[in-house]
């Protein structure tokens, strides 16, 4: 049987992508195909090359439009026949053409549980809102901004008033609650039907 190739899209230090690659590392059923970045200077680019991931920078300042842009990226994406895209970081919001080109396909991970503090700043958010939990949430793409269909939530009880405090903690959860999710979608055991997730 082949493997369930998982393509990753970045923009920075690639965090998130090292989990993935560490937690896959020995289980065989699960391929990174390859890893894109917008920025030359992402140090996950590193941590694929030193995985030997395939990688590659594409410049979002070297086309005339996002759509020229994400061609490019479609372009490398269908070279690999990747299963599954995995945003980890990726800073840069995704057309309606190419979300809906891989819609059941695409995931993201936000930094709060949606659908509270869509956006940037949610730490801030969750200190100015005086939540009692913050957490992370694994979730479909779709056109809406963070508004995607849920994969997977994981929470804490909010016992900081510091910003960094709460990303450290959200970053552990990530770490965590992402390798995991991309395992189940790889069995079949979450996938998107009709808009609505459907979970075995």
């Amino acid at each position: 049987m082949s493997a369930f190739k998982v393509a990753v899209l970045i923009s920075g230090n690639g965090s998130n992508l090292q989990a993935i690659i560490d937690e896959f590392e020995t289980d065989k059923s699960i391929e990174i195909c390859c890893v894109l970045s917008n920025k030359q200077d992402a140090f996950g680019l590193k941590r694929a090359t030193k995985a030997g991931i395939s990688n590659y920078f594409i410049d979002h300042n070297q086309f005339s439009s996002r759509e020229e842009f994400e061609k490019e990226l479609i372009q490398v994406l269908d070279k690999y026949n990747a299963d599954l895209i995995v945003l980890a970081g990726f800073m840069r919001i995704l057309s309606n053409v190419f979300v809906e080109k891989y819609i059941g396909k695409l995931i993201n991970i936000h930094p709060s549980l949606l659908p509270k503090h869509k956006g940037l700043d949610t730490h801030r958010k969750v200190l100015e809102n005086n939540d009692v939990y913050h957490g992370v949430t694994v979730h479909f793409v779709d056109n809406t901004l963070d508004g995607g269909p849920i994969c997977a939530q994981s929470k804490f009880e909010v016992k900081t008033k510091s910003i960094e405090g709460l990303e450290k903690k959200v970053h552990e959860l990530e770490h965590i609650i992402y390798p995991k999710v991309i395992k189940e979608i790889s069995l079949g055991k979450i996938t998107l039907l009709e808009g609505k997730v459907i979970k075995i």
